[in-house]
C-alpha cells in the first residue's frame, strides 16, 4: 500500500460521486505517469460505474437504450480507458495499464456491459463460479479467457511448452461432461479425461506461493508431455511442489533462454523432460 492510491465511492454514495471516481482516479494516475512511472490503475468495477451513470441519465430524461442503459455508455468507457498509452521517451516514458473489472449476471459475458468491455480491451480473463465451487482456485475458465495480442506478449518459451495444453484442456471439458452421466468410455477417452484431470490439478495455485519462470516452464512442459499422467491425483499437489523445486537443476544456459526471445531447442526439452521424469518417478504407484 506504500506505493497505492485508493480512490473509493461507496454503495450508498450519491451516483454522481460513483460516476466522477475512476476519472478522478485516472487523473491521479496520470499525474505519476507524466512523471516517468509506470502505473497500473484497476477499476473495480465498471458495471457500478454504468449503473450509476444510467441513474444519472435517467434522472437527466435522457433516452433509454439497450437494457436501459444510456446509447452513449459505449463512448464513456472507451474514453475512460483510451487514456492507458506509452508515453514517448522525451516526455517521460512512463505507462498507464488499466486493469477494468466487471461483473456479469447469472455467468453471462455477452450482456451489454461485459460485451462493450471486452472489445475495448486486449482481451479478458473470466472467473468462473463454477470453477470456484470446485475449488480450482484461480478460478480462471481457460475457455473463455482470450487474449488478441495472444503469442506476441508471451515469452517464446512459454508458446513453446503451453501451446497444445489449451486444446487438450477444452477437450477433457467437453468430454467429463458425458463421463459424469456414465457412459462407457474407450481407452483414448479415459486417457483425456485423466490428462485433463492432471492439467486442472497443475493450474490450481494456492495464495501468495508465487512460481519462478522456471518452474512454471518445467511443469507446463512435463503436462504436454504427458508426464503427469501417472501419478494419482492425490499426489499431484506434492509432485507439482517437488517437480518445482527441481526447476532449479535445469542448466543456466537453458535458463538463460527463458528470458528471450530465442525458441527452446529439442536439446532444452530434452534436458527438462529428463529431469521432469526423474523427479516424477517418485511420485508413481509401484507396480507388483
Amino acid at each position: 500500500m506504500d506505493y497505492s492510491v485508493v480512490v473509493v465511492a461507496e454503495g450508498n454514495d450519491p451516483p454522481g460521486l460513483a460516476f466522477i471516481a475512476p476519472y478522478a482516479a485516472t487523473s491521479i494516475a496520470e499525474y505519476f505517469m507524466e512523471a516517468g512511472r509506470d502505473v497500473l490503475i484497476v477499476y473495480d468495477d465498471l458495471t457500478h460505474h454504468a449503473r450509476a451513470y444510467r441513474e444519472l441519465s435517467l434522472l437527466l430524461r435522457r433516452p433509454p437504450g439497450r437494457e436501459a442503459f444510456p446509447g452513449d455508455i459505449f463512448f464513456i468507457h472507451s474514453r475512460l480507458l483510451e487514456r492507458a498509452t506509452h508515453l514517448r521517451a522525451d516526455l517521460g516514458g512512463g505507462s498507464l495499464t488499466a486493469l477494468p473489472i466487471i461483473e456479469t449476471e447469472a455467468q453471462n459475458i455477452a450482456a451489454y456491459i461485459p460485451t462493450n468491455l471486452i472489445s475495448i480491451t486486449d482481451g479478458q480473463i473470466y472467473l468462473s463460479p463454477s470453477l470456484f465451487e470446485l475449488g480450482v482456485l484461480p478460478a480462471v475458465d481457460v475457455a473463455k479467457s482470450v487474449s488478441r495480442v495472444g503469442g506476441k506478449a508471451q515469452r517464446a518459451a512459454y508458446r513453446a511448452v503451453a501451446g497444445e495444453l489449451k486444446l487438450a484442456y477444452a477437450q477433457f471439458e467437453e468430454l467429463e461432461t458425458f463421463a459424469r452421466f456414465g457412459a462407457r468410455l474407450d481407452e483414448d477417452t479415459r486417457a483425456i479425461i485423466e490428462h485433463g484431470r492432471r492439467i486442472r490439478a497443475c493450474l490450481k495455485q494456492p495464495e501468495l506461493v508465487p512460481m519462478s519462470v522456471p518452474a512454471q516452464i518445467t511443469v507446463l512442459l512435463a503436462l504436454t508431455a504427458k508426464l503427469f499422467d501417472g501419478v494419482p491425483l492425490d499426489k499431484m499437489t506434492n509432485a507439482e511442489r517437488a517437480l518445482s523445486d527441481a526447476a532449479a537443476a535445469i542448466p543456466a544456459e537453458v535458463r538463460g533462454r527463458f528470458d528471450t526471445a530465442e525458441k527452446l531447442s529439442d536439446e532444452d526439452r530434452e534436458a527438462i523432460i529428463r529431469i521432469a521424469r526423474k523427479t516424477l518417478e517418485t511420485f508413481l504407484p509401484v507396480r507388483k
